[in-house]
């Protein structure tokens, strides 16, 4: 065989190694998933003070109400603080946060991100906290979320994760939104914490030791993707995260295709940029210091977002398939190969679906996907820069139905 047909077998079986790795990754965590069990309560009941921290950035639409459900926690009032760190709200919102029980810190600046508002927050306030729970302007905690977060953390937790699940599922790009989310949830968290590595975070429902999280946020000064980069500080310092299924706190999921696309294109953006910072570290980590949950961090994002990965090995398949059967040309890797790729990805997803999700609306929202598919593979030639700016997604007030 000539050279040129030696690099086409090398690329051929490259890409399907790739996609075979990737689908087995979330094979297993998506089975292992199915074996968490919620940890017993502590016999401690200490009850500590838990500093409720809710950065906005132009979310006059929620934030009010928002400030309102977070003061309705079955917890003593004397042990948490709501405080709502406000850049670039409107007058009005302002007037009627100050008439709330609540701390406000008003912020502003030339390029806002949320490690700015959060470190801002931080250097104003008293450090009498022993914990800090981050949540985003749209998210209602369930009243039970601080008692269970603070049982957590009377076993022994430094990081805590809480369940973040859809609040509305109104749009069939809600649907498919929030069942990502749960996906997510199953895998990276759930499964993880099985295979006793830490949970993942998802940038709100997560809480920390107050003076842990101080002094690592003050390092931070990510644009996007703040948790991301807490992940990889914590795990170089071997700190577990925990992950609570029970405690619930409830999220907006986006409604429209624009909006899907401003999220996606942030969190590629985030994917690509630690991907590059880490990488490398990442193998030292592994090779040098035995630190698995490092490495694992940094191979969740060698791996291609599900939407991709799902919609990348459909196409494959169907164009080994054309090559076999249709045109009867011969291929380096078995169109059978593709098929059984396929077959664990698809099957890594059924596992980590909940069964509230398997009705009518979903199999509607469905018909999207080839739509979400599309958005996201452009969005990988649209990235430039995209690290650079802080990218908003606007949320409004919406009706909790299902």
């Amino acid at each position: 065989m000539s050279v040129q047909e030696y690099i086409i077998i090398g690329i051929e079986y490259l890409i399907f190694g790739y996609f075979a790795m990737s689908g087995l990754y979330i094979f297993v965590f998506s089975v292992a998933g199915n074996f968490y069990k919620k940890r017993r309560t502590p016999i401690n009941k200490v009850q500590n003070k838990i500093a409720v921290l809710i950065p906005g950035y132009k979310e006059d639409a929620v934030i009010v109400e928002v400030a309102k459900s977070a003061l309705e926690q079955d917890y003593p009032s004397n042990k948490f603080d709501v405080i709502v760190i406000a850049d670039s709200f409107k007058a009005n919102t302002i007037k009627d946060l100050k008439a709330l029980p609540i701390n406000l810190i008003e912020v502003s600046f030339e390029k806002s991100t949320k490690s700015k508002a959060l470190n801002k927050a931080m250097d104003s306030l008293k450090s009498n906290y022993d914990y800090a729970l981050i949540l985003d302007a749209d998210n209602i905690m369930e009243s039970d979320f601080l008692q269970k977060i603070n049982d957590a953390f009377n076993s022994g937790y430094q990081i805590v994760q809480g369940h973040r699940k859809a609040k509305n599922y109104n749009t069939s790009y809600a649907i498919l939104d929030a069942a990502s989310e749960e996906i997510n949830n199953h895998i990276f968290r759930k499964g993880h914490r099985v295979l006793g590595l830490s949970s993942g975070l998802i940038g709100s429902g997560m809480a920390f030791d107050y003076k842990l999280f101080k002094a690592m946020m003050s390092t931070v000064n990510a644009i996007g993707g703040f948790d991301k980069e807490l992940e990889f500080k914590f795990a170089k310092k071997r700190i577990a995260i925990e992950y609570l299924q029970d405690a619930i706190v409830l999220d907006e999921k986006i409604q429209k295709s624009s909006d899907f696309s401003n999220q996606r294109k942030r969190w590629l953006s985030t994917q690509f940029v630690y991907l590059k910072r880490y990488f490398i570290t990442g193998w030292k980590e592994l090779l040098f210091k035995g630190n698995i949950n490092f490495f694992d961090k940094v191979w969740q994002l060698i791996i291609p977002p599900r939407i991709l990965l799902l919609g990348i090995t459909f196409l494959l398949f169907v164009t080994y398939c054309v090559l076999t059967f249709g045109l009867n040309t011969s291929t380096n890797v078995s169109v059978y190969g593709w098929l059984l790729n396929l077959i664990i990805t698809v099957t890594a997803f059924i596992l980590a679906i909940p069964k509230s999700f398997y009705n009518t609306n979903t199999l509607k929202a469905m018909l999207s996907l080839p739509s979400a598919f599309l958005r996201m593979a452009l969005l990988l030639f649209k990235l430039k820069g995209a690290n650079k700016k802080f990218i908003h997604t606007a949320h409004s007030k919406i009706e909790n139905e299902k």
